[in-house]
């Protein structure tokens, strides 16, 4: 899955996390904790298996968002499109292996009304929200290794078989 590459508004942003690709998608797809480590979402709710098709309600400031899960390919992509307040959104997340753990990449698009009339902002509402939600996701993935026991006494990630547990 791509995003929509002729959306009017558009924004990428990528990550490398100290931890193992399962143990980053562990955190991404448990959408009931989300907000417990991103202070953007509210609370979110998956509607079924993880796989596509399923629904995924969320919200996210005061947007409550509708979306539906187009890509799970555990531990490489996660995706979804989704609609709230008249805007149409494409995202993709994808990890790729690291010699030091694993590199998160993820993309937005945005299409409909709101984005022709308030672009400028919008775009910079949805590059900040990927800069935060990146480095949330990089500190609590992180967190949770550590804290169950794959750091060394100088709170430094292990590089032997590190093992989170959720």
């Amino acid at each position: 899955m791509d995003i929509d590459q002729g959306a009017p508004i558009r924004a990428r942003g990528s990550v490398d996390i100290a931890v193992p690709a399962n143990d980053v998608w562990a955190v991404m797809t448990e959408f009931h904790r989300w907000s417990c480590w991103n202070p953007q979402i509210g609370e979110a709710k998956v509607e079924g298996p993880l796989a596509p098709g399923t629904r995924l309600r969320w919200r996210s400031g005061r947007s409550a968002i509708k979306s539906v899960l187009r890509t799970v390919d555990p531990p490489r992509e996660l995706g979804w499109s989704g609609k709230s307040m008249g805007i149409h959104a494409e995202h993709v997340w994808r990890l790729e292996p690291t010699s030091t753990g694993v590199r998160v990449t993820t993309a937005e698009s945005w299409r409909g009304w709101p984005t022709r009339v308030m672009r400028k902002r919008m775009t910079r509402v949805l590059d900040d929200a990927i800069a935060s939600g990146l480095g949330n996701l990089k500190v609590e993935a992180e967190r949770r290794v550590c804290w169950h026991g794959g750091c060394t006494a100088d709170g430094h990630l292990r590089t032997d078989e590190v093992k989170a547990v959720a």
